[in-house]
């Protein structure tokens, strides 16, 4: 069974502590429903930059990465449906980039 990668852009840090615990609580509840899916539950990711050969851009860019998982799936159509559900996508501007992780 293949890994995929969730790679999570956009949306933004709860506003207060309140705000932090609820949306914990949506993460850690979506995960615990993954199961044995859930190869790596991944975490944030501080402030980006994107590296070219020419140049290193401030801020990742004009979607910059907030955070990844890693989740085991048969097909991409099940990783989508599994991504279709994160709680991320609940903020604004939000999106999960879905990709496999390809075996070399």
């Amino acid at each position: 069974m293949p890994d995929f990668v969730f790679a999570y852009h956009g949306g933004g840090a709860p506003e207060t502590p309140e705000e932090g615990e609820k949306v914990m609580k949506q993460w850690t509840d979506w995960l615990g429903g993954l199961g044995d899916a859930v190869v790596d539950a991944g975490k944030p990711v501080g402030m980006s930059k994107t590296v070219s050969a020419k140049a290193v851009e401030d801020h990742g860019g004009s979607n910059p990465l907030m955070g990844f998982s890693v989740v085991k799936a048969d097909t991409m159509d099940d990783a989508i449906r599994m991504a279709q559900d994160c709680p991320h996508l609940q903020m604004a501007g939000a999106t999960v980039e879905v990709a496999e992780a390809l075996d070399m």
